[in-house]
């Protein structure tokens, strides 16, 4: 039987006796949870054994024989809500200033809990220095709010009470405003968004949190102590109620699951924890499916109960500020009205009687920026209405009207379409959106699930009217407001995703679903066949930007021929370059920016001259030639030793640089006569990044060696040009970025010169940096996959490397190609989230194609130095 404190002696009350005891009820919360046990009942009941423990310590110190003193829960334990690691927060109040005597048991006690390795928070103030702080510092307000007796003085008890709730101290209107700020503040922490892919289960948008804000008002305000008495006051129907109850079981049972899994206090479901906890919760399925189900269910609660949050925190401001007052009507419609920046449905049977009209609502919307949201009454009834919905909204004839009117609204994606997706109306419209709501991928690539990422897609479409963005998306701001059908790319931004968890190719399932949905609304089959080809393709260009070489003619020549004309290619762009912004706040750099500039202005060159008129190559490089040596000339270096030093040089070198380049990389070679490594860094940005330049005698292991050097310095790679002169010298051009996807700043240039001019200096074994992976890539499971990718001419052999992204990653596979003799020609470096997925031209030792047995040999000899960890 499980011994309880009362039951212990005072002999028993010491530190093994008690962690024992609480590790033995730990152990019992924990197998009672597995089994099934209500979850609010098991954190009442830790509640209760702490409880019971403190009371027990507190006549053991003596506490009990001073009359003037009470032990107080504060905050989350003065609720009685105890999850495994939560804070235990005491407030020891006295009178008036303790004795020394009290003062050391005090802390002799707190001490004691310590070594008991409870999480105890505690304060020891006089009820004048709970009024002065809590006055001035509203989180001690809101817990003193929560305070609940343990034992010592009822008298003083409730004096305090009394304290905290008179009209000096936090008047209902500034403790609602207070609240509803630092509310705010915290959303904007997780970037007002529910739905990002590792969220706080207490603090994040529709997370505990918000549940908790609701209680705190209410309290304050009408005197409610829990849910149930804010229904008794009519800010809560019995279905809320009972939705909200739901809610906040839905997440107290993840938190309690995550907190019996960790050691240290922590409410994030990171990438690491979430597999586990969707077992204890007894979510199943094959690779992350348990986690998927469990994450869609997770998303949809906090959904629920940050709508919920909205809807009361407006009726709570009418109440408590007599806002509607304020704010004169505007009539609309006969069924619409605005009420300051709010819209309000006229008729309270509206949504019901007429389903169509929800759409109409979203339309008055687009057409008035004014109107930032949706009035409490109206939401309450458009709740009411999408769950009393018998079919999709897409099934009625005159909401697939408005839909499509709202497709073609010039102003539908600066705040209607974020809303419909907000309050489940794109949901209750499309039935392939209803799937991927709340639908999370299990990657580090992307920060928020499909059904959020898409809307912010759309958002990133809108910002393309925005001069404000024109620097940053200077080609797509020029395109956008030419489009002739902006609708379409519209369509396929919402489409592009929407076969994410469904198992097969999402690209094509989205755009079998997308000409569909065209066709049926309407649209000419051209457009379907628009709208479905952009969703097929919208990862083309962006995968031919980053891992393919865009200077070589044949690969501009194949992509060409997929986008066949100028249209495409600008619906392409717009397409790409949103759907890059809109996955991860980091991803997009001035490297991606000029990579994908390049490849358009590129395509749209060739489109223009016609695939039948490809460009004159050695015309290229005999003009990169000539403005090269302009510049070399203007220098001081004559005509003779310009080109003594090119005739080294082969013909591609001129091809696949710059006129800049090539005047920059000669002018040092040319002051650089010895046989030393020469290694240069550009002071000014090259396509996004610092070019690292480096021209020496050529060995299989200077590639690892370079790219052992930049990683000790923490610079990543994203591409690397390797050229041999013909008299052996490498011609080596990489282009780097640092920790924060920027140009590596100038001030560093000469220590990064150093370091790697000293490791070309070396002879022996490649030091390949030994740095920790970080611990989010533990959660992850990257199978090592080697492929050789056909090539037209068959000169060179191409490999496609895909493995988890760990440090010195790129060195290792240098280093193999070193000890394999394996000559490095190009490289195309790309991280996707924790995927490396790397691109390599080589050549065998005498510059020829691989043969089957070396290519056998190279594959097996790079599995095993990757999967060694």
């Amino acid at each position: 039987m499980l011994i309880t404190p009362k039951q212990l002696t005072p002999i028993q009350l010491n530190v093994p006796e008690l962690k024992h005891q609480i590790g033995l009820f730990n152990e019992g919360q924990k197998i009672a949870f597995i089994n099934h046990s209500l979850v609010a009942d098991l954190i009442y009941q830790r509640s209760q054994y702490i409880d019971e423990i403190l009371q027990r310590l507190y006549q053991h110190f003596g506490f009990d024989h001073k009359p003037d003193l009470a032990l107080i829960a504060v905050g989350g334990y003065g609720r009685s809500e105890l999850h495994p690691l939560s804070d235990i927060d005491l407030l020891i109040l006295s009178e008036g200033k303790l004795e020394k005597k009290y003062e050391n048991c005090i802390s002799a006690f707190i001490t004691l809990l310590w070594d008991l390795k409870l999480e105890v928070g505690h304060s020891v103030r006089t009820l004048s220095d709970c009024f002065n702080v809590g006055l001035n510092d509203l989180t001690v307000a809101t817990n003193l709010q929560e305070a609940r007796l343990l034992c010592g003085s009822n008298r003083i008890y409730h004096q305090l009470k009394s304290t905290v709730y008179s009209e000096q101290f936090w008047p209902s209107k500034r403790f609602f405003k207070a609240k509803i700020e630092e509310q705010r503040i915290r959303h904007a922490h997780y970037h007002d968004t529910a739905y990002n892919l590792e969220p706080d289960i207490k603090s994040s948008p529709g997370g505990i949190r918000d549940i908790h804000t609701l209680s705190w008002i209410a309290r304050r305000h009408f005197g409610a102590t829990s849910l149930l008495e804010m229904s008794q006051y009519g800010f809560l129907t019995s279905a809320e109620f009972r939705e909200l109850s739901e809610c906040q079981t839905m997440l107290w049972r993840i938190r309690f699951a995550l907190h019996i899994e960790l050691h240290r206090y922590d409410n994030r479901l990171t990438f690491s924890h979430q597999p586990s906890v969707a077992e204890t919760l007894g979510y199943h399925g094959e690779r992350n499916q348990g986690v998927e189900l469990m994450m869609k269910d997770f998303y949809r609660t906090l959904g629920r109960v940050s709508e919920l949050n909205k809807m009361l925190i407006q009726l709570f401001a009418q109440a408590i500020e007599d806002k509607k007052n304020h704010n004169k009507t505007k009539i609309l419609s006969d069924d619409f009205q605005r009420r300051g920046a709010q819209i309000e449905a006229r008729n309270p049977a509206l949504f019901q009687a007429r389903p169509d009209t929800i759409l109409d609502m979203f339309l008055y919307i687009a057409n008035d920026k004014s109107i930032e949201f949706i009035s409490a009454p109206t939401l309450r009834q458009l709740r009411a209405a999408r769950c009393n919905l018998n079919l999709f909204l897409c099934d009625l004839p005159k909401a697939k009207a408005k839909f499509i009117e709202l497709t073609r609204h010039p102003n539908a994606l600066h705040n209607a379409f974020s809303l419909m997706h907000k309050h489940g109306v794109l949901s209750a419209y499309l039935p392939q959106w209803n799937q991927i709501v709340g639908q999370m991928q299990f990657d580090l690539f992307h920060s928020y699930t499909v059904d959020e990422h898409t809307v912010r897609l759309l958002k990133h479409i809108n910002g393309y009217l925005l001069e404000e963005n024109r620097e940053r998306h200077p080609i797509c701001c020029d395109i956008y407001p030419r489009l002739a059908k902006p609708e379409l790319l519209l369509l396929a931004a919402i489409f592009h995703d929407i076969g994410k968890g469904r198992g097969s190719n999402h690209s094509e399932i989205g755009a079998e679903e997308a000409y569909i949905f065209c066709i049926d609304h309407g649209f000419s089959r051209p457009d379907a066949n628009l709208v479905s080809w952009l969703v097929k393709n919208h990862l083309i260009m962006s995968v031919t930007a980053q891992r393919r070489d865009i200077y070589d003619p044949e690969v501009i020549t194949e992509f060409t021929k997929l986008i066949r004309d100028e249209e495409r290619l600008d619906y392409l762009l717009c397409l790409t370059v949103a759907d890059i912004t809109a996955t991860n706040p980091a991803l997009w750099n001035s490297w991606k920016r000029t990579l994908l500039a390049e490849l358009y202005y590129s395509t749209q060159k060739a489109l223009r001259r016609g695939l039948e008129n490809p460009p004159d190559i050695r015309e290229r490089i005999r003009h990169n030639q000539h403005l090269a040596s302009e510049i070399l000339r203007k220098n001081g270096h004559t005509q003779i030793k310009i080109d003594l030093l090119w005739q080294r040089f082969k013909a591609d070198y001129f091809l696949r640089h710059t006129h800049q380049q090539i005047a920059w990389h000669s002018q040092y070679i040319l002051n650089h006569p010895s046989d030393n490594p020469l290694v240069l860094l550009s002071k000014n940005s090259t396509r996004g990044g610092t070019e690292v330049f480096v021209h020496s005698r050529d060995r299989p292991s200077l590639f690892a060696r370079v790219v052992a050097s930049l990683d000790k310095k923490n610079l990543s790679v994203h591409d690397a040009q390797i050229m041999t002169s013909k008299d052996g010298f490498a011609l080596d051009t990489f282009i780097v970025l640092d920790a924060n996807n920027e140009a590596v700043s100038i001030d560093r240039h000469a220590k990064i010169n150093e370091g790697i001019t000293q490791a070309l200096l070396q002879e022996g074994i490649i030091d390949i940096p030994n740095r920790r992976s970080p611990r989010k890539l533990m959660a992850f499971k990257v199978k090592t996959q080697v492929s050789f990718l056909p090539t037209r001419t068959g000169k060179h052999t191409l490999i496609e490397l895909i493995a988890l992204d760990v440090p010195g990653l790129l060195t290792r596979i240098g280093a193999v190609f070193a000890q394999r003799r394996v000559s490095l020609q190009a490289a195309k470096i790309t991280t996707i989230g924790e995927r490396a997925e790397d691109f390599f031209i080589i050549t065998d030792s005498k510059r020829q194609a691989l043969s089957e047995r070396k290519q056998i040999e190279l594959k097996e000899a790079l599995l095993a130095a990757l999967n060694n960890d």
